[in-house]
C-alpha cells in the first residue's frame, strides 16, 4: 500500500475583445483587466479539470509481531506485541537471549538472566526423545526467525508451539534429574481458559 499526493487542477477559459496596436500590446491589455477585476472568470467558463500525481511512497504499518506468550502457571497465548527491543525486555522482564531449540523457523525469547535473578521456572525443552535439555524461568515468547529480525510466528507452526507449550508446568527433583509434570493454571493467572486467544495489547 502506497500513499500518493494527486495535485487537481481546473481549467476555466474566456475569450474576450479588446482593440490595440499590437498582438502583444493587446495581451497586455486584457491581463491588466484580469489584474484589475475586470475580466472575471466563474464557473460557466470552465472547460476541464488534469489530475497529476507523484510517485507514491510505501505506508509504514505498525511493527507489530504475533507471538505465543508463556508465563509461568499460565496457559500458554497467541498475542500481540510491538516489535521494538524495550518493548521485548518489556515481557521477558530484562535483556532478551533468543534461543534456537527447534528445526522450525522459529526462536525462543527469554531472559537470559532467568535462571540467575530469581526468576520462576516456567516450561522444559525436551529432546526428540522426551528428555529435558534444558528449563526455562521467567516469561518467554515464541515468534518467527526473519532474515534480519524477529518475525510474527507463522502461522502454519502455531497449533506445534501452542500445543507443546499449552499447560504450565511444575518441576520435581528425581534423584539426579528433573521431571516436569503439567499442572492447571494458578487461580490468580489472567487466562481465562485453554482455548481462550488473547490478541490485546496489554502485557
Amino acid at each position: 500500500m502506497k500513499e500518493f499526493e494527486v495535485t487537481i487542477t481546473e481549467t476555466l477559459e474566456k475569450t474576450v475583445i479588446v482593440e490595440a496596436a499590437s498582438k502583444d500590446d493587446a495581451l497586455q491589455i486584457a491581463e491588466d483587466m484580469w489584474k484589475d477585476g475586470n475580466i472575471i472568470l466563474d464557473a460557466d467558463n470552465f472547460v476541464g479539470v488534469e489530475y497529476q500525481s507523484d510517485d507514491g511512497k510505501e505506508i509504514e504499518k505498525e511493527n507489530k509481531l504475533e507471538v505465543l506468550l508463556v508465563k509461568p502457571g499460565q496457559y500458554a497465548e497467541m498475542t500481540e506485541i510491538d516489535a521494538g527491543l524495550s518493548s521485548m525486555q518489556s515481557v521477558v522482564g530484562g535483556y532478551i537471549e533468543a534461543l534456537h531449540y527447534f528445526d522450525e523457523p522459529v526462536v525462543l525469547v527469554c531472559n537470559e538472566r532467568g535462571k540467575i535473578n530469581g526468576s520462576e521456572l516456567n516450561r522444559a525443552i525436551k529432546d526428540e526423545n522426551g528428555k529435558i535439555v534444558d528449563i526455562v524461568a521467567g516469561t518467554f515468547f515464541v515468534c518467527g526467525e526473519g532474515d534480519e529480525n524477529f518475525d510474527s510466528l507463522p502461522t502454519e507452526h502455531r497449533e506445534k508451539f501452542e500445543k507443546l507449550f499449552k499447560k504450565p508446568e511444575a518441576f520435581l527433583k528425581m534423584g539426579k534429574g528433573i521431571m516436569a509434570i503439567p499442572v492447571e493454571p494458578k487461580k490468580d493467572a489472567v487466562n481465562k481458559s485453554p482455548e481462550h486467544k488473547s490478541h490485546g495489547k496489554e502485557l
